[in-house]
């Protein structure tokens, strides 16, 4: 495989065991690499050009942040390589790592502190801003526009939804996105670990600058839909990033219907942020058509 004989030269050492990773929402090729020498590292070939822009951009973060010696929370480079067209990343191996779920409470606060030690991190020069993400996230106007895919999921009537758009739309248009926090901004639990003292965030390729409470608030439905605490209370009297979170995945619900699994976690993710709206705003209970 061309891919292991490059990270052969790479690490000096020749590859004798390769397990690919599977899960994770990119093509990129990934897995555990054993050496001839005993070491073991992870391993993140591009597929494609946008694979290698995410790889690329992902190496950008670890160097700046490294420089700033701010590392703990971030998995060792062993090693880099960009041909000009499929870049290899070799990080540190974290099998060993424990990756929620389950939760535990004081994992829950590792995480709470760590995020707020990334937004303290110096942003880079040329960093994308969350602001311009705002069209993107916010997503109930896209579900007022077409809410059949939504309607179809069976978490409210059409009726109840004609009446809260209006609100569930102010609330989310509201939301406070310029900052100069840095942002993960892909912050969930197959995106992080807990090893040792160190709790480590993978996958920075969608890192920008903005208001930091936004990657708490994006974290939160998926923390409680895994078991852990109600978003709100970790982040209280928000209802602005409760409608930012859920109207994001509200107007996603049709994004992976070719991938069940996939599926199934951004449904759960839904049902649990679009509670957290409802709650926030006080709206009332929303009631499952008759005919589900």
């Amino acid at each position: 495989m061309e891919i292991l004989e490059r990270v052969a030269d790479l690490m000096r050492s020749r590859p004798v065991q390769f397990e690919p990773a599977h899960g994770g929402y990119t093509d990129a090729q990934k897995g555990r690499v054993t050496f001839d020498d005993g070491r073991p590292a992870f391993l993140k070939a591009a597929t494609s050009d946008d694979t290698a822009c995410w790889l690329r951009t992902e190496f950008a973060v670890y160097s700046h942040i490294s420089k700033h010696g701010i590392v703990d929370f971030l998995p060792e480079v062993l090693a880099w390589d960009d041909d000009g067209s499929r870049p290899i990343l070799v990080l540190e191996d974290l099998s060993s790592a424990q990756w929620p779920p389950p939760w535990e409470a004081s994992h829950v606060q590792r995480v709470v502190d760590v995020l707020s030690r990334v937004r303290t991190t110096p942003t880079m020069v040329d960093m994308l801003k969350l602001e311009g993400y705002r069209e993107y996230l916010c997503g109930w106007p896209r579900v007022a526009a077409n809410p059949q895919p939504f309607l179809s999921l069976g978490l409210c009537t059409s009726a109840w939804l004609e009446a809260a758009l209006p609100v569930l739309i102010a609330a989310e248009l509201a939301v406070p996105l310029v900052g100069e926090d840095f942002l993960h901004l892909d912050v969930r639990s197959d995106n992080l670990c807990f090893l040792e003292g160190r709790t480590v965030l993978i996958d920075w390729n969608w890192s920008c600058a903005g208001n930091g409470t936004v990657d708490v608030a994006f974290w939160l439905p998926s923390l409680h839909a895994e078991g852990g605490p109600a978003p709100e209370t970790i982040l209280p009297d928000r209802p602005d990033m409760a409608c930012a979170v859920s109207g994001f995945w509200a107007s996603k619900t049709d994004l992976s219907k070719h991938d069940v699994r996939r599926r199934q976690a951004e449904i759960s993710v839904l049902k649990t942020a679009f509670a957290w709206a409802v709650r926030s705003l006080c709206l009332p209970q929303p009631v499952p058509p008759l005919n589900q």
